[in-house]
């Protein structure tokens, strides 16, 4: 993009769309430089060597981050801190036929995980008795009432999986009660660790593994590699095939929305070539059940299994996922998949209820002004199950961390926050434990949860707001939207997808390319499902159009420019592009990001 003394221009000179937001090329000159030495040193199209370049692939690097591969990524396990004493005890336990029970988180991150370590244990003709615990009556992580049932079930050894590392008491005492307890996870810690047998966790203070991006699932993983080298060192010879098992890691890996970088990248396009085969029943019948059309993607993942995944821990019985996740008979496979298709349909209902409920209070919170930079709202009227996912559309809504609380009628609630980049919302919950301004709480940068009582909230709302005050400024003065290039309707074709998923899989730390289409027309528009979609279609002067669709659009700035818009006006709209599967048929489809009126934005 040409520059001034003044800076870079704008994409397409938008410095004030109709969300309010400027509009940047994702490329700096020294980026233009080096995509354009992409192109030629690789013989790849222009816009892909944009892209490329926009996600920090150099010249290189390009060979290796178009085909990863997990015999090239995978590090060695044993970099991670207290990883030979754990996977030793496993071992150990495996080979003496133990007794092993499992303790798991109620989300998919958790019901991965532990369908992980089931399988694997499965292959020793072992039968792990897992508990999920119940998100209302238990909440999140070990506790002593769940650790006495497995004990008293016969546990001598329990394996936390995405839980424990801040569990310090209920690990007490199944020490006390003569259990072996093992952790699991991938959660910031306090400062001192539980008194398990073994910690494996990439975020713990002392770890230097430099693995903190990866999922409990991916940690699991690992943990399941070192495992089968100690039972090789043991002189075992028959061991569980960890490839078949793939799948399930890469299903946590984008649902728990850790970075798309790396070995985490690896594991998601191995382990959707896995799911794309069907081998995991219970899987398939939910790829059924979501009535998904054409092959497996990153999207599907997260936008259609994992949510009726966490259907059951969020309104029914938390160990449905765990469950699907692990049956190799298809008939249960498909009447879990239904079940869990059902509670889905029921949390949407009850999660647009609480969001329309937090947007109206929200709207006036902040009013006319810049309002608060953290949003910490609480009803009594909420749902436990969905508070995450309302902190989730307030966060997309008005572009700051929130958090949403659902308090008991006794005064006491459970809340969920979620964050942007370059805001650390864990460390900012973490530190108002330690302070004694909450009761309890945990997590990471993105994603946080708090147990309060009614009377700390205000204190809790001062602390986040005055901590992550100018991180949260600056992260929004730097939100606009990132174009990678501007391309036309008749460009988007399939092939044209085709190409740039090359350089996929998407997601968080490797962002779904977005791409600007100046000067169209809309020819229609109109609102769509519960959620408030806005669909529409797009022409170009040439007469080509593309369907587009703008999601919760609804009654936001965006949504009101594309229904309200005369239609002889052109626009300019970015957004990402996917692949619609239709009786055999590919079609493009533009997800609307933003839009701008040309007229406004003539530089």
């Amino acid at each position: 993009m040409p520059t001034s003394d003044s800076g870079p221009h704008p994409f397409l000179n938008v410095s004030r769309s109709v969300s309010g937001k400027v509009w940047n090329d994702r490329l700096d000159l020294a980026g233009q430089r080096i995509a354009a030495a992409i192109a030629q040193q690789h013989g790849l199209s222009d816009i892909l060597a944009r892209v490329l370049a926009g996600r920090g692939v150099l010249p290189e690097t390009v060979d290796t981050f178009l085909n990863p591969t997990l015999r090239d990524l995978m590090p060695d396990p044993s970099t991670l801190s207290g990883m030979d004493a754990l996977a030793e005890c496993l071992a150990v336990a495996i080979r003496r036929g133990e007794n092993i029970a499992l303790f798991g988180d109620y989300d998919v991150d958790g019901a991965s995980s532990c369908a992980l370590m089931t399988r694997y244990l499965n292959g020793f003709g072992l039968e792990p008795e897992c508990h999920i615990p119940d998100r209302i009556f238990e909440g999140y992580g070990p506790n002593i009432a769940a650790m006495n049932k497995l004990i008293d079930n016969g546990a001598s050894l329990i394996i936390t999986l995405d839980c424990g590392t801040v569990s310090h008491e209920p690990i007490a005492h199944a020490k006390s009660r003569g259990a072996d307890v093992l952790v699991i996870d991938h959660h910031l810690a306090d400062g001192g660790l539980p008194p398990a047998e073994a910690v494996v966790n990439p975020n713990r203070p002392d770890d230097i593994s430099g693995l903190g991006q990866l999922c409990a699932a991916g940690v699991t993983f690992m943990v399941l590699v070192a495992t089968n080298r100690e039972l090789r060192k043991q002189g075992q010879t028959e061991l569980p095939d960890l490839m078949a098992m793939i799948d399930l890691v890469a299903l946590a890996t984008i649902c728990d929305v850790v970075p798309l970088t790396g070995l985490n990248r690896a594991f998601v396009q191995r382990g959707i070539e896995l799911m794309r085969q069907g081998q995991n029943k219970g899987l398939a019948a939910l790829t059924l059940a979501a009535r998904i059309n054409g092959p497996i993607n990153p999207y599907h993942l997260g936008f259609l299994l994992g949510p009726r995944i966490n259907a059951g821990g969020r309104i029914g019985d938390a160990a449905m996922g765990t469950k699907l996740l692990t049956t190799r008979a298809e008939d249960e496979a498909m009447v879990l998949a239904a079940r869990l298709d059902e509670l889905n349909a029921e949390r949407q209902k009850i999660e647009k209820e609480a969001v329309d409920e937090a947007v109206e209070v929200a709207t006036a919170e902040i009013g006319d002004g810049e309002g608060p930079s953290v949003l910490v709202l609480v009803s009594e009227h909420w749902h436990p199950g969905v508070v995450g996912l309302v902190a989730a559309r307030l966060r997309e809504r008005f572009n700051r961390p929130a958090f949403a609380i659902a308090l008991k009628p006794d005064g006491t609630g459970s809340g969920s926050g979620r964050s942007m980049p370059s805001v650390d919302l864990g460390r900012a919950v973490v530190e108002a434990r330690e302070t004694g301004l909450i009761d309890g709480g945990g997590g990471h940068a993105m994603a946080a949860g708090v147990t309060v009582t009614q009377s700390q909230i205000a204190a809790f709302r001062a602390h986040l707001n005055e901590v992550l005050g100018e991180a949260v400024t600056a992260a929004r003065r730097s939100s606009g939207v990132s174009i990678d290039a501007a391309i036309t309707v008749r460009t988007a074709t399939p092939e044209f997808v085709h190409e740039v998923q090359r350089a996929g899989p998407f997601g968080t730390g490797n962002a779904n390319p977005v791409f600007a289409l100046p000067s169209h027309r809309l020819t229609f528009s109109d609102v769509v499902g519960a959620g408030g979609h806005v669909r529409c279609t797009l022409a170009s002067a040439d007469g080509a159009k593309l369907n587009g669709i703008a999601f919760r659009a609804a009654g936001t700035n965006l949504g009101q420019a594309l229904l309200q818009t005369n239609k002889s006006k052109s626009l300019h709209f970015c957004g990402t592009l996917a692949l619609d599967h239709w009786q055999g048929r590919e079609r493009v489809q533009l997800r609307i990001i933003d839009a701008a009126d040309p007229a406004l934005n003539e530089g």
